[in-house]
């Protein structure tokens, strides 16, 4: 039986392995040796990771990739790209190519504002809560001046501050719907330093509200957080062509459209395909997100919820064909920023923005928007063609290989061979015993 332990966060580096080891895994000495491996040489770097979060054994590695070739707005980018995942840098490059030679990729942000919610009860006339609200308004905008003036400098701030009743989901539940811009800056702890403030003061100023009686005064607040959904910080992404340039692996361009409409359209209709369909997007959207220093968790809660957002889960991207003429586009939320937090702090995030050219928030709102909907037609044209797993087999072959713990030369022979060879687990291991024994 495994006893809790106690101080188990003020243990160095070195002891909390040595208990893990002891208590968790079976090959204590193997294990100790994989975690201290992955410690970096360099000292002041080692420490920058481990401030990162809390408990740090050791680091855990993705590869940093490049997927070059991207017209965006009549603009060059190679895009980084931190991802485990076969297939996916190559095929949004393949997807770069693709378009880069019919206009490019055209993107544009529609909106930017982000959303903070202060949720609280009251149980008193609602009459009597919209009337204090209309007077202390203006006391919840002072409140946090200390907070907005460098915000304010910047062009960003408090945009709106609204009372909504909320007693039809659930009993005495209201909240202070408040709206923000932020900039350059993703802005969490910004928006949240601000509910918290609102908190203070809305609850503060119901205690000697006059019109309020005794119970009235006791507003109970029950959470002030900013909100991961954010419908009014859209950005949009488009490809376009003339039908006639779509022509690939021997089908017409009309062909390969009406295949292309007839996946899309079963996206938006069926939610099992649906979510592997948004998923593939995400493999572009994520990588992108990762590698600039940015909350990939946050994109891909709120990026769910807008699939969602009429009812049922659909399709985010959408395709049309009128006139002789393809169009391929997506709208989605996202709250980035290139400024404070991870992406000042880890040293490849600063270089990942610095590859893309030093975007403001905005820019970067495209340029992962493009790189979703590249990975999103790479992928939908694989599965009209020649399927999704010939492509993916073929990239995914080495892991195969490393998992066998092929030598380098069997490796060589092994690629060569599944050039021209069908690629599957089987028929690799099947090549591999052969060349083996």
């Amino acid at each position: 039986m495994i006893n809790p332990i106690s101080g188990f966060s003020r243990l160095s580096k070195e002891e909390k392995i040595e208990w893990l080891s002891k208590t968790y895994l079976a090959n204590n000495k193997k294990a100790r040796e994989i975690l201290t491996q992955y410690w970096n040489s360099n000292s002041s770097l080692q420490q920058l990771h481990e401030e990162f979060t809390e408990n740090t054994l050791t680091n855990y590695y993705l590869p940093f990739g490049l997927a070059p070739n991207f017209l965006i707005n009549n603009q060059l980018y190679a895009i980084p790209m931190a991802i485990e995942e076969s297939s996916v840098i190559a095929a949004a490059s393949k997807a770069a190519k693709f378009w880069g030679s019919r206009g490019g990729f055209k993107a544009e942000v529609l909106g930017t504002q982000k959303i903070g919610q202060v949720h609280f009860m009251y149980s008193g006339d609602r009459e009597k809560l919209q009337y204090f609200f209309k007077k202390v308004k203006p006391q919840l905008l002072e409140a946090v001046t200390p907070l907005t003036r460098n915000m304010e400098k910047r062009g960003g701030g408090v945009v709106n501050i609204e009372l909504r009743d909320k007693t039809d989901l659930l009993v005495n539940y209201h909240q202070l719907h408040c709206t923000f811009e932020t900039k350059d800056s993703m802005g969490a702890n910004f928006i949240n330093s601000c509910l918290e403030r609102f908190a203070e003061t809305f609850q503060a100023e119901a205690k000697s509200h006059e019109a309020f009686d005794a119970s009235e005064k006791e507003i109970e607040i029950v959470m002030s957080i900013l909100s991961n959904y954010v419908p009014d910080c859209i950005v949009r992404a488009e490809v376009s062509c003339p039908v006639t340039e779509l022509a690939d692996h021997g089908m017409s361009g009309e062909d390969f459209a009406a295949k292309f409409v007839r996946a899309l359209k079963i996206a938006e209709a069926e939610p099992h395909r649906a979510v592997t369909h948004n998923k593939g997007i995400m493999n572009g959207i994520d990588a992108v997100v990762l590698a600039t220093g940015n909350d990939f968790r946050a994109v891909e809660a709120g990026i769910h919820a807008y699939a969602s957002k009429d009812g049922r889960y659909t399709s985010l991207s959408h395709v049309d064909v009128r006139d002789g003429r393809f169009r391929f586009w997506m709208e989605i939320p996202m709250a980035l920023g290139t400024v404070g937090g991870l992406t000042g702090l880890h040293p490849l995030s600063k270089i990942a923005l610095e590859i893309l050219q030093k975007p403001s928030a905005e820019d970067l709102m495209k340029i992962v928007a493009v790189t979703g909907l590249a990975q999103n037609f790479a992928a939908v044209k694989s599965l009209i063609t020649t399927g999704i797993q010939q492509g993916h087999m073929k990239m995914h072959l080495m892991n195969i290989l490393n998992q066998l713990q092929a030598t380098v030369h069997e490796k060589e022979v092994l690629v060569n061979h599944f050039k021209t060879n069908k690629v599957s687990h089987s028929a690799v291991e099947e090549q591999f015993n052969k060349l083996r024994n």
